[in-house]
């Protein structure tokens, strides 16, 4: 008796423990073009380098259902052109780029739920 209580046991504990342990559960998508997640948990930081010229646009797209995000745009380790931390409400505008290179784009979610899409937009 005291064996089967303790199989169960451990069993209990390591279904518990990795469901506690979840850090992504999504679907993500990234080129030199777009940087698009979805998921039902981000619990932690996913980045991607996007290519853009001068006068281009990066598209942001951010859907916050759970949790909050910090997001932060970057060109080859210089200051961020933009960031913000806390986001905990959607919200859609765009990033003008005054400089041709190649920019990180970095995601980090606590508890979220949502999607995030970068979406590089030609504008010449």
């Amino acid at each position: 008796m005291k064996k089967a209580l303790l199989i169960v046991s451990m069993l209990a504990i390591t279904i518990f423990l990795s469901a506690c342990g979840t850090d992504f559960d999504g679907s993500r998508i990234g080129n030199d073009n777009e940087f698009i997640m979805q998921y039902s948990v981000l619990n932690t930081t996913d980045m991607q380098e996007l290519t853009v010229e001068t006068g281009d646009t990066i598209h942001v797209n951010l859907v916050v259902k759970k949790g909050s995000l910090s997001i932060k745009i970057q060109k080859d380790g210089e200051e961020p052109i933009y960031e913000d931390n806390g986001i905990s409400a959607s919200n859609e505008f765009d990033v003008e780029i005054d400089e041709s290179g190649t920019y990180t784009v970095e995601v980090t979610g606590k508890k979220a739920k949502g999607s995030v899409s970068f979406i590089v937009e030609d504008n010449q």
